[in-house]
């Protein structure tokens, strides 16, 4: 099929199901939407679970490349930016949430979801390799747990919280992951060190 005429069966999917749901979401009304014929698409789809899932993957409206800016945590907000986009700004975000959101109820669409998530992290792992070759990545450190946390972060506060997402909060997300929130300093360790001290310095007088 022409790449062209694949996209518009892409974007035609996604904007039906936008606009009606998975329940009303059919081929024959992504023909029509698309104008090509419904017999071309279910040669390419046996159903509109694999449709979806197509078009979750390969629609140049939910395309992303992985960002460059030289340093990890560049990087690392660049993506939670890009993420926030997707849940937060029209038409992207009714589509994301629409069909992630039908896809905890439609057993036929967790491939789809699957599918979503692992294109996604495979071109974030470029990320990764990069911080690791500049030293700022330890072997141990996990991405995906890193992309989990991150993007859960976005996911949870947008979607399910329902609350704004403010323009430091991508950096605030990147630091709480990579700097973490714990104190540095562990409660009474100065006034520790302080009392050792002290208990030093009795001993070494005289008597």
């Amino acid at each position: 099929m022409a790449p062209r005429k694949e996209q518009q069966i892409f974007q035609a999917t996604l904007e039906l199901l936008a606009a009606k749901g998975y329940e009303g979401l059919t081929v024959e009304g992504v023909a029509e939407r698309s104008e090509v014929n419904k017999t071309t698409i279910y040669r390419w789809w046996p159903s509109k679970a694999a449709l979806l899932a197509a078009a979750l993957v390969k629609a140049d409206l939910l395309a992303m490349e992985p960002p460059d800016t030289g340093s990890l945590r560049g990087d690392l907000e660049a993506l939670v930016q890009r993420v926030v986009a997707l849940l937060t700004r029209p038409p992207a975000a009714d589509i994301a949430v629409a069909a992630l959101g039908a896809a905890a109820h439609h057993p036929e669409l967790a491939t789809a979801a699957q599918r979503f998530f692992a294109d996604r992290f495979a071109r974030e792992e470029a990320v990764f390799d990069r911080a690791r070759r500049r030293g700022e990545l330890s072997d141990a450190a996990d991405p995906l747990l890193i992309m989990d946390l991150l993007a859960g972060a976005v996911w949870l506060r947008a979607v399910f919280r329902g609350l704004p997402l403010d323009d430091d909060f991508a950096s605030k997300a990147v630091d709480a992951v990579l700097d973490g929130s714990a104190s540095r300093t562990r409660p009474g360790s100065d006034q520790g060190g302080r009392s050792e001290g002290k208990a030093s310095e009795a001993e070494d007088r005289p008597a």
